[in-house]
């Protein structure tokens, strides 16, 4: 008997709450979650609505919402935590990942160190 596999990904309530908002606004299947060159910092996290995954997307389930993490992106993203936060100035995707090594100061960009499948 094999034993789950850990989530790619885990979400808050608050971010899984604003997730199933989105999409139903929207009426998208889901949000696609990954990052991509660019910022002073080297990388900038993504969100886009898609209809359906691609092949090499990673559906994550979690609270009750479904997610797909980027192919490409998916080793930057390993352990990550998405939370959803508001304050009196923004409104904003927040993400706790164990991988980013460093940030700009205006918070747009990050740098993110890749996981290793050896240390994983």
């Amino acid at each position: 008997m094999s034993r789950p596999r850990p989530k790619a990904v885990t979400l808050s309530e608050r971010a899984a709450t604003r997730i199933k908002t989105l999409l139903e606004r929207q009426g998208k299947g889901f949000l696609r979650v990954g990052v991509k060159n660019g910022g002073c910092a080297g990388m900038e996290y993504t969100l886009d609505y898609v209809d359906a995954p691609d092949p090499l997307d990673e559906r994550v389930e979690d609270k009750g919402v479904e997610i797909v993490i980027a192919g490409k992106s998916l080793l930057f993203l390993l352990g990550s935590e998405i939370d959803y936060e508001t304050t009196a100035l923004h409104s904003k995707f927040v993400f706790r990942n164990p991988n980013q090594t460093d940030a700009c100061g205006c918070g747009e960009s990050v740098t993110i160190v890749p996981v290793h499948m050896d240390n994983a």
